[in-house]
């Protein structure tokens, strides 16, 4: 059983989601609006972590990291221009196949990493889900701390808010 693991992807897509309905809240052009921060815009961060996101599940299907970094280079330039009903509409399916894959899936299978970046390790797929979730945590800090350069508060999406909101739909 991979519960653990399944309530991190699930934590993710409902953070993912909870951040895309407080946007859903403020003006539209703020999503391309140029703040300080690791990406220039709200939208080119929304873009890095559906493309990564995006990587990672190229390389849980088998595919080799340098090919799956290749394969998710040209969202980043793509995303930038999306909307927020396009990075909803993306992010839902993403989550969906992710959803899909996890339920069908052993995770303490190991597969070789071959990270170009620091090199090739054995890495459970477990690990891997588990830095997806943390990648996606610091984005959305990300985001909120841009959120508030543009005058706007950012919404909680703590893990904890997901137990408890999770609780209570049981």
């Amino acid at each position: 059983m991979n519960n653990i693991a399944e309530n991190m992807l699930s934590y993710h897509h409902w953070a993912n989601q909870t951040i895309l309905n407080r946007l859903r809240e403020l003006p539209s052009a703020l999503l391309h609006q140029e703040t300080a921060s690791s990406y220039p815009t709200l939208a080119a961060t929304l873009t890095h972590l559906y493309a990564v996101d995006q990587m990672w599940y190229l390389i849980v299907q088998g595919t080799d990291m340098p090919e799956a970094l290749e394969q998710s280079r040209p969202l980043m330039e793509q995303g930038n221009d999306w909307s927020l009903e396009e990075f909803d509409e993306r992010l839902s399916q993403q989550a969906q196949q992710y959803n899909t894959w996890i339920k069908q899936t052993d995770l303490k299978r190991t597969i070789q990493l071959n990270n170009p970046y620091v090199g090739v390790r054995q890495t459970s797929l477990e690990e891997i889900v588990l830095h997806l979730v943390n990648h996606g945590t610091y984005h959305r800090g990300n985001i909120a701390t841009m959120l508030r350069q543009l005058g706007h508060s950012s919404v909680m999406n703590d893990y904890i808010l997901f137990w408890y909101q999770q609780s209570e739909t049981v």
